[in-house]
């Protein structure tokens, strides 16, 4: 896993619900927490594009509904600014569900992925359609 540059604007915080828009079968997961976010006492731990969260599934097949899965955060509609200076939102806050070690559960992802994302997961990059 590769670092962002910059200081990425972190728009979700645990209790957010994200579109996951990959084959696995979820539809809806909302963040439980963000593993190595480093806060201060008391704050509510947030995520941004790129970065990998512990979240709970709540729509989709029954076999994958109350699953605990890792997913990474590949949009969100909290603007950010990039090193070049451009500010970037999306439409909806999106996620692909991967395995602890970054690899992909599906094997489709269904529309646009930040380049941050796809810097920092290979295997995102590769499966993939549009990286914007």
């Amino acid at each position: 896993m590769k670092g962002i540059a910059g200081n990425q604007t972190r728009g979700l915080q645990t209790m957010s619900e994200l579109t996951v828009i990959d084959n696995t079968g979820a539809k809806v997961v909302e963040i439980i927490t963000v593993p190595s976010y480093h806060g201060v006492a008391r704050r509510v731990p947030q995520a941004g594009v790129g970065d990998m969260v512990i979240a709970s599934v709540k729509k989709g097949t029954p076999a994958m509904r109350r699953q605990i899965v890792f997913a990474v955060i590949v949009r969100q509609r909290r603007p950010y600014r990039r090193p070049d200076g451009t500010m970037v939102f999306f439409e909806d806050n999106a996620a692909v569900l991967v395995t602890e070690t970054g690899e992909t559960k599906g094997t489709d992802i269904k529309g646009p992925v930040a380049r941050e994302a796809a810097d920092r997961w290979p295997r995102i990059a590769a499966t993939a359609s549009t990286i914007v």
